[in-house]
Order: structure tokens, then sequence, then C-alpha cells
């Protein structure tokens, strides 16, 4: 099995659960925009990467337009240099509307992430000789105000169900990968990397992007940097 096999089962499989009211809107993106995503596979993602940073889910703004996890479009576009159309949707919400590669608002985690990355590695591919960067859950949810909602913040059946799917294939992820260590993007997906992984790998964590965070806007890349020496992983390309 290889990654692309998994995404499209993992996508399948998401798309047979339900959500109800306050969400009213599921946005897949191994979907609609396969056509990056499977870019992004078939270019980064079998270059023998040992560590996995792994995310929660899609951002309206990254993942949910471009098929990458922390998609920020000027990253996607013209350092990954992926190409191609994203389709919508099949039930667009109108305050987030999904323009692909044409999409002028910027995704403030994506921008740190792989900002970060183009800085320290420089191209692509020798990030990607170091890391794999996934996300748990490929969906996206919105409320009717357009409001995001993330799948901690589920109802319990809801979210139950949707992990056992998210676990049973990160897991898969792992071993497909051979990756050795699974660092969480954040405390929820280092938490959800310890339950779902069945292989002896080392797990750890570092601080999330989000703009959200007062520490991450007090300099996030200053802090990872420091996460990393801390566990022993080397930055040098």
């Amino acid at each position: 099995m290889n990654l692309q096999t998994i995404s499209k089962k993992l996508s399948k499989e998401v798309d047979t659960l339900a959500f109800a009211e306050p969400v009213t809107h599921v946005y897949n993106p191994l979907d609609y925009a396969w056509n990056l995503h499977a870019q992004f596979l078939e270019l980064y993602g079998d270059r023998g990467a040992k560590i996995l940073l792994l995310g929660m889910n899609p951002g309206p703004w990254g993942m949910a337009q471009t098929g990458v996890p922390f998609g920020e479009v000027g990253f996607v576009r013209d350092w990954m240099k992926l190409e191609g159309e994203v389709k919508k949707p099949k039930n667009e919400h109108p305050k987030r509307p999904i323009d692909g590669l044409t999409c002028s608002r910027s995704e403030v985690s994506g921008a740190r992430l792989w900002g970060w990355g183009a800085s320290t590695f420089g191209t692509p591919e020798a990030f990607f000789d170091k890391f794999f960067v996934w996300n748990y859950c490929p969906l996206s949810f919105m409320e009717e105000s357009g409001r995001n909602k993330t799948p901690d913040k589920l109802p319990v059946e809801e979210r139950d169900a949707l992990f056992a799917v998210c676990d049973r294939w990160l897991d898969e992820v792992v071993k497909t990968g051979g990756f050795e260590r699974v660092i969480g993007v954040g405390a929820f997906a280092e938490q959800r990397a310890r339950k779902a992984v069945t292989t002896d790998v080392e797990f750890g964590r570092i601080l999330h992007p989000s703009p959200a965070s007062p520490k991450a806007n007090a300099g996030w890349e200053e802090a990872i940097v420091q996460e990393f020496a801390e566990m022993g992983v080397s930055l040098t390309p």
C-alpha cells in the first residue's frame, strides 16, 4: 500500500460519516483537491524521511484550498511548485469559497510552518528528505455562520466514529512511510498519535503555529527550534 492508496481509502471512509448541526458544511479536500494532493504525495511523500509532522485538520485558507497539510497557497504554488485545478466541494459555504491556487487569502499557520521550512532547508526536497507532513483528519467542519469547528469539539458519537477511521489510517501512514518519530504540531495531534500508532516509534510535540496562540505570535520559529533541540532532532539540511 502507498500513500495515495491510503488517502483514497481514508477519503472514501470519512465520506460515509454523518455530522449534525451545528455543523452544516463539511469539506473533504482529499476529494475535490485530489489533483494537488496527489502531486504532493508523488513529489514529496516518498523521499525517505524518518520524521512525520502531524497536524489536526484542514484550515479554510490552507489545506481546504490546496489539498496539502498547512497548505498556504503561496508556498504550495511557488515553493512546492504544485499546479492544476481544484474543483468545488459538493456543498460550498458562501463564506468559505474554494478557489484553489488562485485563493487570495493566506493561512497564517501554513505560512509560518512552510516559511520556516523554506528558510531552514532552502528547497522543498531538502525539507521533505527530513520531514513529511500529514493531517490526522482530512475533513474541515463549518457552522452556518462560517465558523470553523475543530474535530475535538464534535459531539462524542460523531467524534468517536471519526477518530476510529483517522486512527486506523494514521497507523497505516506511519507503517507505510517507515517513520521512526511522530511529532504532533500541537497537543491534539500528539495525543491522537500516541493512541493510534501501533508501531515502535518515538513521539513528541512542537508548538502549533496558530495565530490564536500568544506563544506562537511571540516567536514561533524560535520556540520550535528549541523544542526540536530538546528532542534531539537536528535541523541540518
